[in-house]
């Protein structure tokens, strides 16, 4: 079976299943011995595909204003994964400014693609792989002094030989533990079982933490969660999305940290970076269906 006909396969699953998502693992009693021994969770949020050049209710603009004011934490910081030479991203000038305003304002940029499309990577032959990181690097340089560190594969996707390259730009790749799957900016905008999949996600998650499979970093556990700053749905209810977190963690059974955010970008990045990907052939777990579609035989 081809990677492209398991992709085909796998969006009409999900479009059959949209209404049907798995109830959540019941804790049972050694689970929950164990998260007794386990630090406590911090959610690491970050963002894909951005920034929006939109000058009509600018999503990113909004996304930005709910993170840094809702009534749960104000100040949260959040790693944006960033397309800097696509024109309806990073490859204009609102693009640019809204980027400019996401490092200004104590966010992290990282990179995302740096090509007129979100392309995967491993379609890139070597040369075009290598101008994009190289673009990119210098795109998000030229904004915040520096090059990125941070870098997600588009579609979660890479191999030995993108893997190579990341590497050779100092660049480590940042996958996550949940998803809003909200990575739809046309046709239906809209995620009406959000609170059911973010449920069943953490509850899967938590299994993993009492297992001790995650790193505890400056006394607490990042958890990372995956966002899309250019779905207009996701910008008009980024404030509900965190409550969600909040309220998923409290009948998971999964005690967060006095600050269940991060709200400082050198402890943001210290966290992120904790969480990297340092194998290119490393296991990894990613949510829903990713895992199937990818099959970890090309890493």
């Amino acid at each position: 079976m081809t990677q492209w006909f398991k992709l085909f396969c796998a969006m009409a699953v999900a479009v059959g299943l949209a209404g049907c998502i798995a109830a959540p693992i019941e804790m049972t009693a050694q689970t929950e011995a164990r998260l007794k021994t386990q630090a406590p969770v911090r959610f690491l949020l970050t963002f894909d595909d951005g920034p929006s050049a939109s000058s009509l209710f600018n999503p990113t603009d909004t996304v930005l204003d709910s993170l840094k004011d809702n009534p749960l934490q104000p100040g949260i910081k959040a790693v944006f994964f960033v397309q800097t030479r696509a024109p309806r991203a990073g490859n204009s000038e609102i693009g640019r400014r809204v980027m400019r305003r996401e490092y200004d304002e104590g966010h992290i940029l990282g990179f995302h693609t740096a090509t007129h499309w979100h392309t995967n990577h491993r379609l890139l032959d070597p040369q075009e792989l290598e101008t994009s990181l190289t673009n990119g690097s210098a795109d998000i340089a030229a904004i915040t002094g520096a090059p990125p560190t941070l870098l997600r594969p588009p579609f979660w996707n890479y191999d030995k030989r993108t893997f190579a390259a990341y590497q050779q730009h100092h660049m480590q790749v940042l996958l996550t533990d949940l998803s809003a799957n909200d990575g739809k900016i046309w046709g239906f905008n809209a995620s009406p079982r959000r609170r059911a999949n973010m449920l069943r996600q953490l509850s899967e998650v938590r299994e993993r933490i009492a297992l001790g499979d995650l790193p505890t970093v400056d006394g607490v556990i990042p958890v990372v969660v995956t966002f899309h700053d250019l779905n207009r749905y996701t910008a008009r209810h980024t404030r509900e999305y965190l409550q969600i977190l909040l309220d998923s963690a409290a009948a998971t059974g999964v005690r967060l940290a006095g600050k269940p955010f991060y709200d400082d970008r050198a402890a943001l990045e210290k966290a992120a970076l904790a969480r990297t990907v340092r194998e290119s052939s490393k296991p990894v777990n990613l949510p829903g269906i990713w895992n199937w579609i990818w099959d970890h035989d090309a890493h």
